[in-house]
């Protein structure tokens, strides 16, 4: 078991206690153990950051970049060794970790370019001799929540644009998937990333939370997780001046019509709702297909299912992993039951998988269910997992209507061969992310991303929508002209006094 530092105010550290790190493919031993701070920890992460960001605010964007463009080198060079942690943490296979670690990468040179871009616009004004211009500044400390299914993407999603535009973190990872961010910590660490811009929090969340969201120096949170803990860090700051940024749940949909290229179709939904075992918040969870189309598509979506080879992360034939951990497991088959309960058909699945190896870990059978109604909560509620419902209608606007009867609005696909189908699902659809015979996850760096309703608050990540959340705005003007002298001229004062 290796033993792991976190980084405080430009050091490695450790601490007399300690939280264990399991492979969620086998959670008999633990494969690491990383610091478990307490408040007192947090407020120094706190003090840390405010004086980096006094250093980080004032320091040149062509250095910001460079520090970005070095940490993206160090990523790709360190891959291997990363890959193998967040399969071993989190139990993503091979594939998808190492598709997560280049993308954190690519957020990294994506945001070294923008550092270097315009940060103001110029405006006219009604006044002579005047030039107004608009210039965008960091906020000061930003406090980074990140989930346990994307433990290295997301981090950093949210990391680089915050620091690219001048601001400072204090970032706490998943309680169980610390290791993914700490790899991002050191690569910025070591490319030259000044003492206290970027602190990362290890530790319990219940033990530190009141550290964590109540020091007064919050500029602004940045969270993804589920919208029982977003809405409570809503309420929790209601009176507080504090950005609050939320990637939260969806239930997302995928209409399949009738003229659709079916085994395509199949095919593409699959990958969307069973990658990561279903752990994204982008993954398919719903199928919405119309009524003449529904029997050979749901017979092709079943054996497409049926090949999918289970197993832990690391074998490189595995196509679905693990889940993240026993208790995201044993939620999943929660939900499994209920939705039996109320009705559902299981078509494939439906229950864990404890055949042989698998005995030891999280191993939930890709499930997909029919015979599903709009009023069973397997419909309705976010469950997180290689789980799909699948459901017939009547037509096409059948098919938005059960897109949009959902509190989420997060991601929608839909697969046709009608371009004007596909423009009315584009316009109708209300989500904030839209494919066109695509799955509903798979949105690269510089496209803005976030969802709508129950979805998001509003502030988009990805791509310059981001500085939205990261800036703010001063307006400035400048009299340029000849100073000019009014009536008080012969008192020797400026009329403008």
């Amino acid at each position: 078991m290796r033993t792991l530092e976190t980084l405080l105010g430009g050091e490695w550290v450790t601490t007399g206690e300690w939280i264990d790190v399991h492979d969620p493919a086998d959670v008999r031993a633990p494969v690491a153990r990383v610091p478990a701070l307490s408040a007192k920890d947090v407020a120094r992460a706190y003090d840390q950051a405010e004086q980096g960001f006094a250093v980080w605010k004032r320091t040149s964007p062509f250095e910001r970049a460079r520090v970005f463009t070095d940490a993206a080198r160090l990523i790709r060079e360190r891959l291997d060794q990363i890959v193998a942690d967040v399969t071993a943490e989190n139990g993503k296979t091979l594939a998808e970790a190492r598709g997560e670690a280049g993308k954190a990468a690519d957020f990294l040179d994506y945001y070294a370019g923008l550092a270097r871009q315009g940060y103001g616009t110029l405006l006219h004004d009604a006044r002579p001799d005047t030039r107004t211009h608009t210039q965008r500044e960091p906020i000061g400390v930003i406090l980074v929540i990140s989930p346990w299914n994307d433990p290295l993407i997301t981090p950093a999603r949210k990391i680089a644009p915050l620091l690219a535009t001048g601001n400072a973190a204090v970032f706490k990872p998943a309680t169980g998937t610390p290791m993914s961010g700490l790899h991002f910590a050191r690569a910025l660490h070591d490319a030259g990333l000044p003492a206290g811009v970027l602190n990362v929090v290890t530790g319990r969340t219940r033990e530190i939370e009141d550290a964590l969201l109540d020091d007064p120096r919050i500029a602004g949170i940045t969270f993804t997780g589920s919208n029982e803990v977003g809405n409570s860090i809503r309420r929790r700051l209601g009176d507080r001046n504090v950005r609050f940024q939320g990637e939260l749940g969806g239930k997302n949909a995928s209409v399949v019509l009738k003229d659709a290229d079916l085994t395509s179709a199949a095919k593409t939904v699959v990958a969307g709702s069973f990658g990561q075992a279903g752990q994204r918040c982008t993954a398919t969870s719903r199928v919405i297909v119309e009524r003449p189309a529904y029997e050979e598509f749901t017979r092709l979506l079943v054996a497409e299912v049926e090949e999918l080879k289970v197993g832990p992360g690391s074998d490189p034939a595995t196509t679905m992993c693990p889940l993240s951990s026993p208790r995201q497991r044993d939620s999943v088959l929660a939900d499994l039951h209920k939705a039996v309960e109320e009705g559902a058909v299981v078509l494939t699945g439906g229950g864990a998988d404890t055949e042989g190896d698998h005995a030891h870990g999280c191993y939930v059978q890709p499930t997909v269910l029919g015979g599903v109604t709009t009023e069973m909560a397997v419909w309705r509620d976010e469950v997180f997992g290689p789980v799909l419902a699948v459901r017939a209608v009547d037509d096409f606007a059948q098919a938005v209507q059960a897109v949009n009867d959902s509190v989420y609005g997060l991601a929608a696909a839909v697969f046709t061969r009608d371009i004007g189908a596909a423009y009315r699902f584009v316009d109708e659809a209300e989500c904030g992310q839209i494919a066109v015979n695509h799955p509903t996850p798979g949105w690269d760096v510089h496209l803005p991303f976030g969802g709508f309703h129950d979805s998001g608050t509003g502030y988009k990540e990805q791509g310059e929508e981001v500085l939205r959340f990261s800036t703010r705005v001063k307006t400035v003007a400048i009299h340029f002209g000849a100073r000019r002298r009014g009536s008080g001229k012969d008192r020797g004062e400026d009329a403008d006094g």
